[in-house]
């Protein structure tokens, strides 16, 4: 299934099941400019209505992930909010530009469907928010990190700040948050931030397809409710994620799916699972 729509920052490839969505700019780094704030959210509502889509992998274009905000281009937008008397109407203003541009990870983040970051080159600010909201980030060798908006004399607002302490921790997220300093691929991997590691960019983009092809060959109800369950239970007590999770399989357990998974265990077959979900996925 095409997507409905052009979009200028943003292109798309599906095989089977696996959707790869490429950043493609505008300008040098694949850098983050009006167009990618205001496309990111429709695409990925674009996509969460697509039931043939069970996987997405985000990777950049070109020889890098992403440098992150592309302030030549936003500054005439965001010029206006920030400079001079700012007065409450501009404040105002600019507090729904930032919900705008926060969007779209946060759809990222809530999909039902499981999303790859796969990164190589430079991750810059605005690109390590963006993998944060991702399931699993993978990069290539060469990948550098930076979250470098303490070097602009901002804080980091888009989802970094709420994302990154869950996958690396306080105080690494701290440490980056803080310095705003760059750290290559073998610091990400110790300290969490990806989880492999591998030696050129095609190897990792064939990596991420290869898990991305596992993840979307399973049932898709399970996998979306393993995602639920898990976002559901970040804030979370254990209990509230134990009742929760009970509640989801109660209604997994009538479903085909898990019909079939039983039987071809009992016939020592492999399984077929139901590729689509026209509703809720």
């Amino acid at each position: 299934m095409a997507m409905n729509r052009t979009y200028q920052s943003l292109s798309f490839e599906q095989v089977d099941g696996v959707l790869t969505v490429a950043l493609l700019g505008p300008g040098k780094g694949n850098a983050m400019g009006p167009e990618f704030w205001e496309e990111l959210p429709q695409a990925m509502d674009e996509i969460n209505r697509m039931p043939d889509v069970r996987c997405i992998v985000f990777r950049g274009s070109g020889d890098h992930f992403s440098y992150g905000l592309n302030i030549a281009q936003m500054m005439p937008r965001l010029g206006s909010m920030t400079t001079g008397t700012v007065l409450a109407h501009q404040r105002v203003d600019l507090m729904a530009q930032i919900r705008q541009m926060q969007l779209g990870f946060q759809k990222m983040h809530e999909s039902s469907k499981p999303v790859i970051a796969a990164v190589h080159g430079w991750c810059i600010g605005g690109g390590v928010n963006m993998i944060s909201a991702a399931d699993i980030r993978l990069c290539s060798r060469d990948a550098r990190f930076s979250l470098r908006e303490a070097k602009l004399a901002i804080t980091p607002d888009i989802g970094g700040l709420q994302f990154l302490p869950i996958i690396i921790g306080q105080g690494f997220t701290r440490e980056m948050a803080f310095t705003g300093a760059d750290y290559d691929a073998a610091f990400a991997e110790r300290i969490g931030l990806v989880n492999h590691v591998y030696d050129t960019p095609d190897q990792l983009f064939e990596a991420a397809a290869t898990l991305a092809r596992q993840i979307a060959d399973n049932p898709a109800t399970a996998v979306q409710g393993a995602k639920r369950v898990l976002n559901y239970s970040l804030n979370k007590s254990i209990e509230d994620g134990l009742q929760y999770v009970a509640v989801w399989n109660s209604s997994q357990l009538q479903s085909s799916d898990f019909s079939e998974a039983m039987q071809a265990t009992v016939e020592k077959r492999k399984a077929e699972f139901n590729k689509k979900i026209n509703k809720g996925y």
